[in-house]
């Protein structure tokens, strides 16, 4: 895929917000990789305007989007936003902020979907997953007009499950070791190693992680290359007892990229990926 770039270095204006969603000051400190999940939550949440239909998603990135979006509302600068939660989690905490909530069924498409990701490759296909909240996940942001994925750049990865963590797929409790043989057996010729998710136990030990739609997790380690990514998904999801997967392809419309230095946006355009580039390195300074 051809990248066409169009990189615009302009310093970021340090945030003038106040109140615990404001994100971290950009001074002469260096910045942890929550402030940079912060900043990339903060500049997406820049898209979201008054009257949209919202996907929230979760994780420890998504929750900066969705505390952001509750403190606008509060301000008055967004009226009548619907948001969609992605997970029980981030139910409960848009609940708690007062966000009004719906479900695909009463919108059935979303304008604009935000979430993080495990996983971004060059061509901004996904992994996500690791969180548990999957399968809701991809209801979601497949229906929206405008997905706009936030990370910060430990995520980059030069092809899908290279960061030789963890690939989720989701699994009907019954019979799942039988579930795990035929995933590891499928990507064999990529080295992989496949388990079952667990969650602690009450009272000490390890238990099966259990997602919200009461499903297993089993978790995919890949040494190489898995090979074409629309073969691979046709093959796990054609598998008997295989809920879904966690490789997003092809949803993404936007990454946000938040790093030391700066923010990287890449954006699909018909079939070239557009790169914009921001920098915020003399406000480090502290200027």
């Amino acid at each position: 895929m051809a990248i066409a770039q169009r990189i615009a270095r302009a310093a970021v204006e340090q945030p003038k917000l106040v109140g615990p969603a404001a994100p971290p000051p950009l001074q002469a400190v260096a910045l942890t990789q929550d402030d940079l999940k912060k900043i990339a939550a903060y500049k997406a949440v820049e898209h979201v305007k008054s009257g949209m239909v919202v996907g929230l998603g979760t994780g420890s990135t998504a929750k900066h989007a969705v505390d952001r979006i509750a403190q606008l509302l509060r301000q008055g600068k967004l009226k009548n936003i619907v948001g969609v939660p992605t997970s029980t989690q981030t139910h409960e905490q848009a609940v708690s902020l007062g966000i009004p909530l719906s479900d695909l069924g009463s919108h059935p498409v979303v304008d604009l979907a935000i979430d993080g990701a495990d996983e971004v490759d060059p061509s901004l296909n996904l992994v996500k997953g690791r969180g548990g909240s999957l399968l809701r996940e991809k209801m979601v942001e497949s229906v929206a007009k405008k997905f706009i994925v936030i990370v910060d750049e430990s995520k980059l990865v030069k092809y899908v499950g290279g960061s030789r963590l963890a690939m989720p797929v989701e699994v009907v409790q019954f019979s799942w070791s039988h579930s795990l043989k035929r995933l590891e057996a499928l990507f064999a010729h990529a080295g992989c190693v496949a388990q079952l998710r667990k969650a602690a136990a009450e009272g000490g030990g390890k238990k099966p992680y259990v997602t919200d739609n009461n499903n297993y997790i089993i978790d995919l380690y890949f040494e190489k290359e898995i090979g074409d990514l629309n073969r691979a998904s046709d093959a796990v999801l054609r598998l008997p007892g295989i809920v879904d997967h966690g490789m997003f392809i092809g949803l993404a419309t936007s990454v946000i990229i938040a790093g030391v230095d700066g923010v990287t946006i890449k954006t699909k355009k018909g079939n070239e990926i557009e790169l914009d580039y921001f920098c915020y390195s003399d406000l480090r300074k502290g200027l």
